[in-house]
């Protein structure tokens, strides 16, 4: 072994890759993050702002508004959730809320319904190279927090939960999976709110999840159509999105100091 080999500094490479994935720098990200795995996000954040879009024909799609407040399109799945929250790390954002869409698992979580998860179980895989098994994928509290009260303000009924996050996106038809779910008690299933929570641990960044409900998968009427997807959009994920906007706008003016806890 070559003992003149110099140490793969880990920052290093966030720093480079952030802006290489994204096409903006790091100083042009906002203190505040918000996430999403649908252009439709970013493209209506940038024409209520009048802000522009970045990353255009890159892995992941940004733009930052006025306030600082930052969005990212980093695309569907557990290992791009990871990697959007190790690059952040390089910004040391003061908080990132996901905005994402989930199935629902109960008679409760209609479509439509939001669901703000108090926990997350590792289905997927991909948390196992940040930590054993025993460490839950949890939410910020204080964050979470502040987006229940922004939600109260606005009249809005809400779920509470445990979300199940798999790397598997064709599963409906399994019935062993589906009974699996069923016994875990979990209120919703998506494919990335526990590694996203997992991670932001392991860069220290404050995170949180509001999950818009897009379908009912454990019912044959309820699977996830095309034309069903876009009538979850045309009806609520404007006001999904505003949501996030006056949260993670708010907390950043008159919100608690987030302050990360370890293990």
């Amino acid at each position: 072994m070559n003992s003149d080999r110099q140490p793969i500094d880990r920052l290093a490479i966030a720093r480079d890759w952030l802006p290489r994935y994204t096409g903006m720098p790091i100083e042009d990200f906002g203190d505040y993050i918000l996430l999403t795995n649908f252009d439709y996000y970013v493209t209506q954040f940038a024409k209520k702002f009048d802000c522009e879009i970045t990353g255009v024909g890159k892995p992941m799609q940004a733009a930052t508004n006025s306030a600082g407040l930052s969005i990212i399109n980093f695309g569907i799945g557990s290992a791009n959730a990871a990697t959007i929250m190790d690059l952040l790390s390089a910004r040391a954002p003061e908080g990132v809320l996901f905005l994402g869409k989930c199935g629902g698992l109960k008679a409760s979580t209609e479509i439509g319904h939001f669901i703000l998860p108090i926990a997350a179980i590792r289905g997927e895989g991909t948390g196992d190279d940040y930590f054993p098994p025993e460490v839950p994928a949890l939410p910020s509290f204080k964050l979470h927090k502040f987006v229940s009260d922004c939600l109260l303000a606005r009249e809005l009924e809400y779920r509470t939960g445990v979300v199940y996050t798999t790397n598997r996106r064709l599963w409906e038809h399994d019935d062993q999976f589906r009974s699996k779910l069923e016994s875990m008690t979990c209120i919703g299933i998506d494919m990335e709110t526990a590694t996203l929570f997992l991670v932001g641990h392991y860069n220290e960044i404050s995170r949180g999840a509001l999950l818009l409900v897009s379908d009912v998968p454990t019912t044959p009427e309820g699977v996830k159509t095309e034309a069903s997807d876009q009538y979850v959009t045309s009806n609520w994920v404007d006001q999904h999105l505003e949501i996030g906007i006056e949260a993670m706008t708010e907390i950043g003016v008159r919100g608690e100091q987030i302050r990360h806890f370890r293990y």
